[in-house]
């Protein structure tokens, strides 16, 4: 009877860490496309503010946008 729980618990435990493997590595793996999308996605944004035409704007007292001072652009 001993030996009986004995090996359904080591079984238990066997499952157990295997499952919390399976589960680290899924979302280390998940964790580690998103961040690749991210990465991307701020070069990405990189790229398109130095093209010419972008212009950055700024929140002003009033809430709305609008170019900073400093543009030329206007």
């Amino acid at each position: 009877m001993l030996l009986r729980v004995l090996i359904f618990a080591a079984i238990g435990i066997f499952i157990y860490l295997g499952v919390r493997r399976i589960w680290r590595d899924w979302t280390g793996q998940f964790k580690a496309d998103d961040e690749e999308a991210r990465r991307l996605r701020r070069e990405r944004d990189q790229r398109e503010r130095e093209k010419p035409g972008i212009i950055d704007l700024k929140r002003d007292q009033d809430g709305r946008f609008r170019p900073d001072d400093d543009d030329k652009r206007r």
